[in-house]
């Protein structure tokens, strides 16, 4: 489809609006390390948490709704609704412990929790596994996304939109860091949702959707709008709802919604004023991110079911696309093709936005790690605050390259998506529990990780070590997705509380300063958990209600607002009570 000039004036004004305000906090942002990479430790709750709302509304995460309502229907979006869990309790338990303690990254709790060498050697370790090997493959996702929005909006190749993308987002991030991202955010997001409501609103009234009444009652719609699986067929409930609910959201790390806080969530966090900014900004992400941000992505791709009702016939309407690429989330980028000049180039100008968002929080995220956790602490631990920021500008350059070469061998955001989410299956128990299981200690950690990682390959690629034809060769080919990750739930697991019971403890003096920087209000804890339960249960009313709502179900999208009411109070009244502004000056600051 062909952009008309004003859609491409209101792109081009939006990506030099946002290089602009990278070099305009450049100077400032390059002050020192604290400045490049957490905007000097006072930000107040509302820029965070809009930032982490922003980062997380990546150019993949349309793409991935769509391929997930296609093949599973809406109830299938529980793999990653379940994660609201996850953030709750990171929002009432762990926020105000990473503010307390007060690190520059989270792998710098390592050495705050840990003693000895292998403590300082995990830090470094897994600042490059998780600022390198991890980071990449998120941003590769979401660069994916790119190529494909782009070769069916802009006809681009994969390589021109990779090159084209990659160069500006790397410019924008080196110049404005941290700084730059949370100021920039602020508007892409509001960017992204409208171009979101917009997207929607234009697919529903698709001429061959014909408006919302046709959509739900159509054939190709009708088994895919339910929010429960069926209930009453095994193969449904519990793959989509059962082991989301009750195995997948403590038991797996995955970016964005790791147990216990972590990646560039736990960033912003550090980056707080104070322990209720870090409380407040997190609480406000998740309600955004699970309660208002996911049914326009569901509507485009219910609609996508008409226009595209299989893989063909999106690969007739786009016969110049690279076949490689034609998987269920292009579907999301076909029906944009129908949008209206003007509001298409909202639309592309909302999703570049996106895609900037995204990979300039993970270039800085990913700098952070290899400048203050390896690059500072084991090559040259005396840099200069400028010679650090200057590191962290090189690694972002360098992290941008690689990300973009992985980006053309992925095929689809479900893919990535499932990659990432086997490998840190089994690892969620082990970053809940050592905040308060002092048996845990760093081999604990190494066990995890190794084991994950290994366990999760094992299951996705074993069958080609023994082969079809052989009972075992055969029993890892027969496994679903979701047998293969209870299974390295399990065996990740049992091996790392085994390898915690057969080692030492870590040094009681280590131990002793830890609980001494995290200690709170009496209580805290216990009505934290409280409060998680009734947060959970306030922000699904919110979201069940609006998709009550929009299918016409008015009398369960009233009772579950009601709902939402009773479970918000009860949240206040808890996180009142268990001590909220018990610390409101910054916690120490290390590195």
């Amino acid at each position: 489809m062909q952009l008309s000039a004003l859609d491409w004036g209101i792109i081009i004004t939006v990506l030099s609006t946002t290089l602009l305000v990278g070099f305009w906090v450049s100077k400032r942002a390059s002050a020192n390390s604290a400045s490049y990479f957490l905007g000097g430790r006072h930000m107040p709750w509302w820029l965070l948490g809009t930032s982490m709302v922003a980062t997380t509304f990546a150019a993949d995460t349309p793409n991935l709704v769509t391929n997930i309502v296609r093949t599973n229907g809406v109830s299938g979006n529980w793999v990653w609704w379940s994660f609201l869990i996850t953030g709750m309790l990171t929002t009432f338990v762990y926020a105000k412990l990473w503010r307390r303690l007060g690190v520059t990254t989270d792998v710098e709790f390592y050495e705050r929790r840990y003693s000895g060498k292998a403590a300082r050697f995990l830090r470094g370790f897994r600042a490059l596994y998780l600022g390198f090997f991890f980071n990449i493959m998120i941003m590769a996702n979401v660069t994916l996304a790119a190529i494909k929005i782009g070769s069916v909006m802009l006809g681009l190749s994969p390589a021109e939109i990779v090159i084209g993308a990659g160069l500006l987002t790397v410019i924008f991030s080196a110049a404005g860091g941290f700084l730059g991202v949370l100021i920039t955010d602020m508007l892409l997001f509001v960017l992204a949702m409208t171009g979101s409501l917009l997207a929607a609103y234009f697919a529903v009234n698709h001429p061959a959707v014909g408006g919302l009444d046709n959509l739900l009652s159509h054939p190709n719609v009708v088994g895919s709008i339910s929010i429960l699986p069926d209930l009453g067929n095994p193969e449904h409930y519990v793959p989509l709802l059962l082991i989301p609910l009750v195995v997948q959201w403590w038991s797996a790390w995955y970016p964005g919604a790791e147990p216990g806080g972590g990646g560039y969530i736990a960033q912003r966090m550090l980056a707080a004023k104070n322990e209720n900014h870090a409380v407040a900004c997190s609480a406000f992400f998740n309600f955004c991110h699970y309660a208002v941000r996911p049914w326009p992505w569901i509507l485009v791709a219910l609609a996508s079911l008409i226009v595209y009702p299989d893989l063909a016939s999106i690969e007739t309407a786009f016969p110049d696309v690279d076949k490689g690429l034609i998987a269920h989330d292009l579907a999301y980028s076909g029906m944009l093709t129908y949008l209206p000049h003007g509001i298409l180039g909202i639309v592309v100008a909302s999703l570049a936005s996106a895609y900037v968002s995204t990979i300039s929080t993970s270039l800085n995220w990913g700098s952070s790690y290899y400048v203050n956790d390896f690059y500072l602490r084991f090559i040259n631990p005396d840099a200069s605050g400028r010679r650090q920021v200057f590191m962290g500008r090189v690694m972002t350059v360098v992290l941008m390259v690689i990300a973009g070469f992985m980006s053309l061998v992925l095929e689809s955001a479900l893919q990535a998506f499932q990659i990432l989410l086997s490998i840190g299956a089994g690892t969620g128990l082990l970053f809940l529990l050592r905040w308060f299981w002092t048996r845990i200690n760093v081999w604990s950690e190494v066990s995890a990780m190794v084991l994950s990682f290994l366990i999760s390959m094992f299951f996705q690629f074993g069958h080609r070590l023994f082969g079809a034809g052989t009972g075992f060769g055969d029993f890892l080919i027969s496994l679903e997705s979701w047998e293969r990750m209870v299974y390295s739930v399990a065996l990740t697991t049992v091996g790392w509380v085994s390898v915690t019971l057969m080692t030492r403890n870590t040094s009681a003096e280590t131990l002793a300063t830890f609980k001494e920087d995290i200690k709170g209000a009496d209580g805290e804890i216990r009505h934290g958990i409280y409060a998680t339960l009734f947060s959970t249960a306030a922000i699904y009313g919110a979201m069940f209600a609006v998709g009550n709502l929009i299918y016409g179900n008015i009398g369960v999208a009233v009772s579950l607002l009601l709902v939402t009411v009773i479970a918000g109070y009860a949240t206040w009244h808890l996180y009142c009570k268990a001590g909220a502004g018990a610390r409101l000056t910054p916690a120490k600051q290390t590195s």
